[in-house]
């Protein structure tokens, strides 16, 4: 019998659930966090009280600024993988058919269920996305902030390539991931931003390792992993000041011109150095091949092969 709960429309499948929440973004957080959405609590409210990173990411509505450019449309089969406490699952909602969402985390996908309770279009699977078994196709598969962990919870010797495979798999002919990620050679570390994932300062610029809980990308690096696992083309947008809390995303069609006034500062969760003036560095760049190099985050399209 499938051990499920249910918390409001939302129903959360349990049989993949180890028992143990294997992501979290500090325990105190993330109750916080949860209360707020139980109780129904003001967001800016409990913001204001509570004045760190890990809350103002759970509940900024910056966030679902993300999804803007993705091709969802009404008839769309979606699968949110890393949905955690449901920060952008509605706003997928509101633009598709269902959306499945998966997560590590049993607490943060009752936050999302809670956020989420009044849609009737998502279900959630707790578990690792390796060992769930999905029995559709989706039109469109979102990795937000998630790729990067492919070596923490992909088991074999090539976790990203693994990766990408199965989860083209899951996408139906000419079907849509999209990828969320920070770029390894992103303005911010070259001028004293710590790594997002390690707080290492140059960590992505000087290497990773295989002890480090996540790593990224350059664009070329990303381009070729997909292009070599199941995706036919690759389009890249540019979230600024990068893809957490975005303001602006321009494109590889769009981008921008001298009349560009966001800030290039983030470090959310780090205090850090600055060595020089990244808004000057980066409109210094505006007009060259660089500035998509050097973009703090992508946000990636990638079309699965027509099988």
């Amino acid at each position: 019998m499938s051990k499920k709960e249910k918390i409001g429309n939302i129903t959360l499948y349990l049989d993949y659930y180890s028992g143990t929440d294997l992501y979290n973004e500090g325990d105190e957080a993330e109750e916080i966090v949860l209360n707020a959405l139980k109780c129904g609590e003001d967001y800016l409210k409990v913001l204001s009280e509570n004045n760190t990173w890990p809350v103002l990411y759970q509940l900024s509505p910056e966030r679902q600024n993300i999804i803007a450019p993705m091709d969802i449309k009404r008839t769309d089969e979606v699968l949110e993988i890393g949905a955690g406490m449901g920060a952008v699952t509605g706003a997928i909602a509101k633009r598709c058919k269902h959306v499945d969402c998966i997560d590590l985390s049993k607490r943060r996908s009752i936050a999302n269920a809670y956020r989420n309770k009044e849609y009737d279009n998502i279900d959630i699977y707790v578990g690792n996305f390796q060992d769930i078994l999905l029995q559709k196709k989706y039109d469109v598969i979102t990795l937000i902030g998630v790729f990067e962990y492919a070596q923490s919870f992909i088991k074999g010797d090539k976790p990203y390539e693994l990766f990408l495979n199965q989860i083209a798999q899951l996408l139906k002919p000419g079907g849509l991931l999209y990828i969320a990620i920070e770029n390894k050679l992103g303005l911010k570390y070259f001028a004293g931003s710590p790594e997002d994932h390690t707080g290492v300062i140059f960590k992505s610029i000087e290497g990773y390792s295989k002890l480090d809980p996540a790593r990224t990308f350059t664009k070329s690096e990303i381009t070729e992993l997909l292009l070599n696992n199941g995706y036919e083309s690759v389009y890249f947008y540019y979230p600024y000041p990068d893809y957490k809390l975005p303001s602006a995303i321009y494109s590889e069609d769009y981008l921008p011109d001298e009349t560009l006034t966001i800030s290039m500062k983030p470090s959310y969760n780090f205090w850090r150095d600055v060595y020089f003036d990244e808004d000057k560095a980066n409109h210094n760049l505006i007009g060259t091949k660089e500035w998509e190099i050097f973009s703090n985050s992508f946000l990636i399209e990638a079309k699965k092969d027509l099988d």
